[in-house]
């Protein structure tokens, strides 16, 4: 295509797209350190309360930038459970290595 309008539309979105998978990359940097860090303490790789606080808390945000909460919840729901997943993987390491020294 060499519709430049069309054209200069999908550079901006590939660059937003850039960006929300380096921020993405970065957030797992640091709920990978969570992980780590629940896992060395003992707790839980889950918690109900502060997922429901940040849920709301997006959705509120969605609102107020005009995207669909429900979208946004969506969404948040995926990247929450990807992090329990790793939370859940960090602890399992944790305890093969504790019983690997024993």
């Amino acid at each position: 295509m060499t519709d430049a309008t069309l054209i200069r539309f999908r550079q901006s979105i590939d660059n937003i797209d850039a960006a929300l998978v380096f921020m993405l990359a970065e957030r797992f940097k640091v709920t990978q350190a969570v992980g780590r860090y629940k896992a060395e303490a003992g707790l839980p790789p889950a918690d109900p309360g502060r997922e429901e606080a940040q849920i709301a808390r997006l959705r509120a945000l969605a609102q107020d930038a005009d995207l669909d909460p429900e979208f946004s919840e969506k969404f948040l729901r995926f990247i929450i459970d990807e992090v329990i997943r790793h939370h859940r993987q960090a602890q399992e390491a944790g305890t093969e290595a504790g019983t690997a020294g024993a």
